[in-house]
């Protein structure tokens, strides 16, 4: 599902509104959703582990600029080259998602992140609208 909002001002008052369309991918399309959620995935699994280890050592918490900045660098190695082809916007945001949940169990709200697993809650996501180009009766993303 995706999710189109608008905020609409009515009365001096903010009434925001959401748009609910159901996706109806062919199966290049799937396959590309699928490799999408799989990156963020390996990206948010790969932060962690850099994270545990960066306890273990003794050392605080890894920020979410710090993490941001060796994105780069992991398209570049030979192993994960499959990386580029992620909108680099999604990746980001499975760094946030972490910093998010660090921050959640440091504030002793939530226990301690734990690794993603293939199937259970696969998700990407698009900030930039721009993105997203809907035409009646069908919707475009670009990436």
């Amino acid at each position: 599902m995706i999710y189109l909002g608008s905020a609409n001002i009515i009365q001096g008052m903010k009434r925001l509104q959401a748009y609910k369309y159901e996706l109806i991918p062919n199966g290049d399309q799937l396959r590309a959703m699928r490799r999408f959620s799989g990156s963020c995935r390996f990206v948010y699994n790969k932060a962690l582990a850099l994270q545990k280890e960066n306890h273990a050592a003794g050392n605080k918490f890894i920020s979410y600029v710090a993490m941001a900045a060796k994105l780069p660098v992991w398209k570049r190695e030979a192993g994960t080259a499959w990386l580029k082809e992620t909108p680099a916007q999604a990746l980001q945001h499975a760094l946030k998602d972490l910093e998010k949940a660090f921050k959640s169990f440091f504030a002793k709200r939530t226990a301690f992140p734990r690794f993603k697993k293939k199937g259970s809650g696969d998700s990407f996501r698009y900030p930039e609208p721009k993105q997203i180009q809907l035409v009646v009766p069908e919707i475009f993303i670009t990436y």
